[in-house]
C-alpha cells in the first residue's frame, strides 16, 4: 500500500466522524428518553431498587435496556438519515414500553415481585424485553 493510499484511506475514515457523532448523540438522547419514559411507566423505582442491591430489579432493567438498545442499533445500521433513525428509535422505545405492560399483564403483580427481589420475576421481565428487542431489531432490517 502506498503512502497516498494510506492517507486517502485515513482521510475517508476521518470524514465519517461527524456522522458517527451525530448518530451516537441521537442514540444517547433516545436512550435517556427511553430510561425516563420506562421508569415513569413502571410503578417501581428501578434505580432506587438497584441502589439498594435488588438483583431482580437490576436484571429486569438491564433486560429492558438491552431490549431497547438492540433495535436502536438496528435502526442506526439501516436508517437513511438521522430523522429516519429517530423515527425507528421511537418505534423501538414504544415497543419496549408496551413489552413491559404486556409482560406485567401476563405475570400478575410483576412490579411488586420485582420490588420484593424475586429473581424469577426479574429474569422473566428481562427475557421478555430481550426477546421482543431481538424480534423488533430483525423487523427493522428494511
Amino acid at each position: 500500500m502506498t503512502n497516498s493510499t494510506m492517507v486517502n484511506t485515513a482521510l475517508t475514515s476521518v470524514a465519517g466522524i461527524p456522522s458517527f457523532l451525530a448518530y451516537f448523540a441521537l442514540a444517547v438522547v433516545l436512550l435517556l428518553l427511553f430510561i425516563r419514559l420506562y421508569t415513569w411507566v413502571t410503578p417501581h423505582d428501578e434505580l432506587a431498587l438497584i441502589r439498594s442491591n435488588n438483583p431482580a430489579a437490576a436484571i429486569a432493567f438491564a433486560g429492558a435496556l438491552t431490549g431497547f438498545a438492540w433495535p436502536l442499533a438496528s435502526a442506526i445500521t439501516h436508517s437513511m438519515s438521522l430523522l429516519d433513525c429517530a423515527i425507528w428509535g421511537a418505534v423501538a422505545l414504544v415497543v419496549q414500553v408496551l413489552t413491559f405492560l404486556l409482560s406485567s399483564a401476563v405475570l400478575k403483580q410483576l412490579p411488586q415481585r420485582i420490588t420484593q427481589g424475586e429473581l424469577a420475576a426479574g429474569i422473566y421481565a428481562a427475557g421478555c424485553s430481550v426477546t421482543i428487542g431481538i424480534l423488533n431489531a430483525a423487523c427493522m432490517s428494511y
